[in-house]
């Protein structure tokens, strides 16, 4: 039962980190494009100053329940996927330097410079991200020791391709209508169109990725043993329609919203299908990482979810009061091309 429990924090962590920082990646992605000067470019990143480093406290949680309550899966996943992984944490690393310092000298050659470590650094992870998650979700070659039986190139299988598109494709419509939320009349109409174009590609790669699922993994068979799940793959679905309703209709907050669920569900989509895995062989079903055979002890395990019950609400709370707080739109650019000192 204690097993069962951390596996649906599990995911549920995971969920929320991607509907959270989701946006931020598609902040990054879309600010040297939607920013026609560097006034905007600074409303536009400004949108986000306040948020991005508290969404990624929820990607250090994320991995650290995955380390304290299945350390069998994650010695085995940062074996497996490690220069994914390290690809991703280095990505980060220049995406949070390239945030503090891109002001720090007003200068063309710069600011460009820590623009495009910004760019790259939510680009990298919006596509690893999903390449890393379908794999799992399709499950690797890794035999009855837990040793990863491939390379780099195993991971970019059409599937893990797809689901790299996937999430890069969710993260620009999440980013686009938060820039639309968030900024003044121009940079919000440009970002409006983005997301109405988007639209078509993403609900077409979302039905290519669900085909390619019943293809290359084994994640429909909860489902069919358990159909009550099927209200999950469902509110997908229903909020992928509601967000395009939403954006013909200009009711940006609620689209966004929507969007955010359409990430949400994407992912218990795939962590729902995988139970009691968390990692599957694709050389042998015995070999797999279950929540069994990869979970902490009974104790430690009951100590963590004390503690979890303690600490998780204090940061909702703590994150509720920031997006509350800063829950007006950037100001927008002045006559000189300058975001205001509020912006940002």
């Amino acid at each position: 039962m204690l097993e069962t429990t951390w596996f649906v924090i599990w995911g549920v962590l995971w969920a929320v980190y991607f509907m959270l920082d989701g946006f931020d990646f598609g902040v990054g992605m879309l600010f040297p494009w939607l920013g026609k000067t560097d006034g905007e470019k600074r409303a536009i990143l400004g949108s986000i100053a306040p948020f991005w480093d508290g969404n990624e406290v929820w990607l250090i949680t994320a991995g650290g329940v995955t380390f304290a309550a299945f350390p069998g899966a994650y010695a085995v996943l940062f074996s497996a996927l490690y220069s994914p992984l390290m690809i991703v944490l280095f990505a980060l690393i220049v995406r949070a330097v390239s945030f503090e310092f891109r002001e720090k000298i007003d200068h063309p050659s710069w600011r460009a410079l820590f623009g495009a470590g910004i760019f790259l650094g939510s680009i990298l992870p919006a596509i690893l991200f999903g390449v890393a998650f379908a794999n799992i979700f399709m499950g690797i070659p890794i035999d009855a020791e837990g040793v990863y039986r491939g390379s780099i190139f195993t991971l970019l299988n059409p599937y893990g391709l797809a689901g790299g598109v996937f999430f890069f494709l969710l993260f620009v419509m999440h980013g686009a209508l938060w820039i639309a939320v968030r900024s003044g009349a121009a940079v919000s109409g440009r970002a409006v169109v983005l997301s109405e174009r988007v639209w078509v590609p993403l609900t077409l790669v979302a039905v290519l990725f669900l085909v390619l699922t019943a293809v290359y993994t084994r994640l429909w068979a909860n489902y069919a043993v358990l159909p009550v799940l099927l209200v999950v793959p469902a509110a997908a679905v229903a909020s992928l329609l509601a967000e395009r309703y939403y954006i013909k209709k200009r009711l940006l907050r609620r689209a966004f919203f929507s969007s955010a669920i359409v990430i949400g569900t994407s992912v218990l989509f795939g962590v729902l299908g995988l139970f009691p895995d968390l990692l599957p062989s694709t050389l042998d079903q015995a070999y797999n990482v279950t929540v069994r055979n990869a979970a902490s002890t009974p104790l430690s395990l009951t100590i963590m979810l004390v503690v979890a019950v303690i600490v998780v609400p204090v940061v909702i709370l703590y994150q509720t009061w920031v997006y509350r707080l800063f829950r007006q739109g950037v100001a927008a650019p002045d006559s000189t091309g300058s975001a205001s000192e509020e912006a940002y």
